[in-house]
């Protein structure tokens, strides 16, 4: 059976606009309630937590997904505005049926959507997810009235999720003395991040910390990094930390005003590992830095890639038994952690590195030097199959011939749009950008 609304990361969309409608969420809450009632094991009813973001989309969206579980027999439980990864643990640390977050991430205000949790803090399996998808084309109805589920609001949410992001830094330090931006994009972390850091002893500077409903991630946060690099500038802070509106998503500058990005994460959270101790190895995906892929060979620390998404990185990390891993967009995993990816939590990690070593975000990564990489979008027919275009595929052939271990191509179709993009990474700038020009006019021709 072939998804028709789940995508990557739950279903979303453009308010109003199917399938994020007042009446398909209501139905979907309704779905969702229908399958984890006959998947139930124990003799209680489900409970479900409900999450959201600052959108002012949040509320209507919050309201038919109550009315929709309630239909079906399931009790809920409202957390209110909370970042994603909250959600998670809260439903795990709760022993819940399941969690759900209504939220479209770094999106703009004008778009919502709905991602769901186990119990155990995980994204759905894709078998649960297509389960709801057929429970969604059967009628709607509702159960008996003494079956109907209650709803209650969780008041002590935010408390207990800033307890846990601090139980995940080491006891053995702290951030005092260290002076702290902290930008949350005016979304689901705006009253919580700065106080998770202010506790563990940093400075803190908050900025978008102030959402109205419709400025989150507008010109602040993980996408917009410009205002941390001005804050952080003005302040003369240590360091700048973003995230985006749901929190998953983390961005760091330094006291220079540079901006490190996932793969240099990535890269730091590893090297601080083996320093602890030996790890077997980290996954990023087919747009990470090939400079990561050879500074691992030299750590003797395996290297794998997923296809991009953090659900895809995670899926790579289960499979081979590994705890970290990430995206160049600042998606960082620590399954050593959290069952999900967390832009607090792993700017902890980032922090207890720079706090063990004594060394600045520059010194930890001066000895790796990124590939310059050059993308280009190129606009085709909806459907195109660049994978039958034989004059690119054998340009492309010529390409990564002449790059050999120097440098690598990647050519995907977007998820979302009519285009192919092409992605040439080498050593030198001017190479990557004439190879992947090269590879591009063959889609133009």
């Amino acid at each position: 059976m072939t998804r028709q609304y789940f995508g990557t990361d739950g279903v979303r969309g453009k308010v109003g606009t199917s399938p994020i409608t007042p009446d398909f969420v209501m139905r979907l809450g309704y779905a969702a309630g229908t399958v984890l009632t006959k998947s139930r094991t124990k003799t209680s009813r489900p409970v479900v937590l409900i999450g959201k973001d600052t959108r002012i989309s949040g509320y209507m969206l919050e309201a038919a997904l109550e009315a929709g579980f309630s239909a079906a027999g399931v009790d809920v439980m409202l957390a209110g505005p909370m970042p994603t990864p909250a959600i998670a643990y809260l439903t795990r640390a709760l022993r819940l049926s399941a969690g759900v977050v209504i939220s479209a991430s770094h999106n703009p205000y004008e778009d919502n959507g709905i991602k769901f949790f186990s119990a155990s803090g995980n994204k759905l399996p894709d078998a649960i997810e297509l389960e709801i998808e057929a429970a969604l084309n059967e009628p709607m109805s509702c159960v008996a009235s003494e079956k109907l589920g209650r709803a209650k609001r969780l008041e002590d949410a935010r408390g207990r999720y800033i307890e846990f992001c601090k139980s995940t830094f080491p006891h053995e330090l702290d951030l005092r003395g260290t002076k702290l931006v902290v930008d949350c994009a005016h979304g689901a972390a705006y009253h919580i991040a700065p106080d998770v850091f202010h506790e563990l002893g940093a400075e803190v500077i908050a900025i978008g910390n102030q959402p109205n409903g419709f400025n989150i991630n507008e010109g602040f946060g993980a996408t917009a990094p410009q205002a941390l690099v001005e804050a952080v500038r003005a302040n003369q802070a240590n360091l700048g930390i973003a995230l985006d509106g749901d929190a998953d998503r983390l961005l760091v500058v330094d006291a220079a005003g540079r901006i490190y990005n996932g793969d240099e994460l990535l890269y730091i959270m590893v090297k601080d590992r083996m320093r602890v101790r030996p790890i077997e190895g980290a996954v990023g995906t087919l747009m990470t830095n090939m400079a990561l892929e050879v500074a691992f060979k030299e750590m003797g620390i395996g290297f794998a890639r997923a296809n991009v998404g953090d659900r895809y990185v995670l899926e790579a990390l289960r499979e081979r038994g590994w705890q970290v891993g990430g995206e160049g967009s600042g998606h960082m995993l620590c399954l050593d952690k959290h069952t999900t990816g967390d832009g607090i939590v792993s700017a902890l990690q980032i922090l207890s590195a720079l706090k063990r070593s004594g060394q600045s975000l520059a010194q930890l990564t001066e000895d790796i030097a990124m590939f310059p990489q050059t993308l280009i979008n190129v606009k085709v027919a909806p459907g195109f199959d660049w994978k039958k275009n034989k004059d690119l595929l054998a340009e492309k052939e010529v390409v990564e011939a002449e790059l050999g271990d120097k440098g690598r191509v990647l050519i995907r179709a977007s998820g979302t749009e009519p285009l192919i993009r092409v992605m040439v990474e080498a050593k030198e700038a001017d190479v990557a950008d004439k190879m992947a020009r090269r590879i591009a006019a063959k889609l133009t021709e």
